[in-house]
């Protein structure tokens, strides 16, 4: 029997929207109650795993990192989020969307990114309350 997705699953094909691919190793930081539990299941899904924490202590392909404006600092954050990302790999930063409680200003994440050695490439509505915004680290010259 095979398993199809329908409209049953608003968040399915979520993974696939970030770009997640089976065999990825995707590490979750920031998660509390508030998050996108549905949005958390596509991807591990599309990874055909689950996502690792932070005290993975390997090196992973991308992270998921959960952030509202009361976390603290986001470029310390952002910092944090690097440390075990593999060379190429992407953070994806997702935040409230405006007008739900704790989104993230906009200009804070295009002020935080370059500070911490990043760029924003692509920003997506990806659930209900949750956007995500991809940062990368510039490709540097060999």
């Amino acid at each position: 029997m095979s398993s199809t997705v329908g409209d049953s699953a608003p968040n399915a094909g979520a993974g696939d929207r970030l770009g997640f691919k089976p065999g990825m190793v995707v590490q979750e930081l920031g998660w509390d109650n508030d998050t996108d539990d549905e949005l958390r299941v596509a991807v591990e899904d599309t990874i055909d795993a689950d996502m690792v924490d932070g005290d993975h202590g390997n090196v992973v392909d991308a992270v998921l990192l959960w952030w509202r404006h009361d976390d603290g600092d986001l470029v310390d954050g952002l910092v944090d989020a690097l440390t075990d990302l593999v060379g190429g790999g992407s953070i994806w930063l997702l935040t409230p969307k405006v007008g739900r409680p704790g989104s993230v200003d906009a200009a804070d994440i295009a002020e935080a990114a370059p500070i911490a050695g990043l760029s924003q490439t692509t920003t997506a509505a990806v659930s209900k309350d949750w956007q995500a915004t991809r940062l990368v680290a510039p490709k540097t010259p060999q």
